[in-house]
């Protein structure tokens, strides 16, 4: 399941065409860095296209997971103020959108709407990445996973289609009229 999908769908069609608006556009060939371990990083990406490795320097640089389109990167460090824990760097050409953290916390602080679907559809997103890890740390294979009680079924299914058609949106407006990767 794309990620982006737990973002997109809380939030509203304006602020997905704010984040279309304040976001750059940006084409990685295979072996560019994202994100480097422990350097600061004042941006947030969604995924639009290709696939990305996370590798921890601890580990040899190993990789620990793969990304592609529809992941988001850059969350943890965008909440907690912290600098990456990991390096992600372009497995293939990739295209991805990267929203600069300063301006979306000056959003966040001038639209108190917009930060309370903003900070839900985080927490939303990191609850789902953190089931996945305690999946793969019981023994399963890595992937997402979003569990659900009948209460919430409902709810969210209807947020994962939103977002779903929110991401294909974005995809068309940022992919358009552009040479493919």
């Amino acid at each position: 399941m794309k990620r982006v999908v737990f973002i997109l769908g809380v939030l509203e069609d304006e602020d997905v065409d704010w984040l279309i608006d304040a976001g750059q556009r940006q084409e990685l060939q295979p072996g560019d860095m994202l994100i480097r371990e422990g350097e600061p990083c004042d941006q947030l990406f969604l995924i639009l296209d290709g696939s990305l490795e996370v590798s921890v320097a601890a580990l040899n640089t190993s990789p620990i997971a793969q990304l592609s389109t529809g992941e988001v990167v850059g969350e943890m460090s965008f909440v907690d103020g912290q600098p990456p824990s990991a390096t992600v760097t372009a497995l293939q050409p990739s295209i991805v959108l990267a929203i600069s953290c300063s301006q979306l916390r000056h959003k966040l602080q001038q639209d108190i709407w917009f930060a309370s679907r903003f900070y839900r559809a985080l927490a939303i997103l990191l609850s789902s990445r953190l089931r996945s890890t305690v999946k793969h740390l019981q023994g399963e294979h890595w992937r997402p996973v979003t569990t659900l009680n009948e209460a919430g079924l409902d709810e969210i299914g209807d947020m994962l289609s939103m977002g779903s058609i929110r991401f294909d949106w974005m995809l068309r407006d940022l992919l358009k009229n552009k040479s493919p990767i």
